[in-house]
């Protein structure tokens, strides 16, 4: 299963890289300042910068594992955006 969803915020390379360091600490992860993949135990999230965006996919076995990153990845860069009023994501879902 896959979900897209791109969040339009100026700060995206930050964002992306605060993401991919904070989640380093328990999962496998590699970044630069305009793409990133984070490994979780349950999906893998490809993260992407550009043009004042923040492009997020994730990739799951199942709808549990999808529904899970994707709150989990929403969640926290909710609050690592807590200056800015991020627009809630719309993810588009794919079987």
């Amino acid at each position: 299963m896959h979900s897209t969803t791109r969040i339009q915020t100026e700060k995206a390379s930050g964002y992306l890289q605060q993401l991919c360091k904070h989640f380093a600490h328990k999962c496998e992860v590699s970044f630069d300042a305009a793409r990133g993949v984070v490994t979780f135990p349950m999906a893998r999230a490809d993260l992407a910068a550009e043009g004042g965006a923040l492009d997020i996919s994730i990739t799951a076995d199942d709808a549990e594992g999808l529904d899970r990153c994707q709150t989990v990845i929403w969640s926290h860069l909710e609050r690592f955006a807590f200056r800015e009023d991020l627009p809630t994501p719309v993810w588009t879902r794919l079987a």
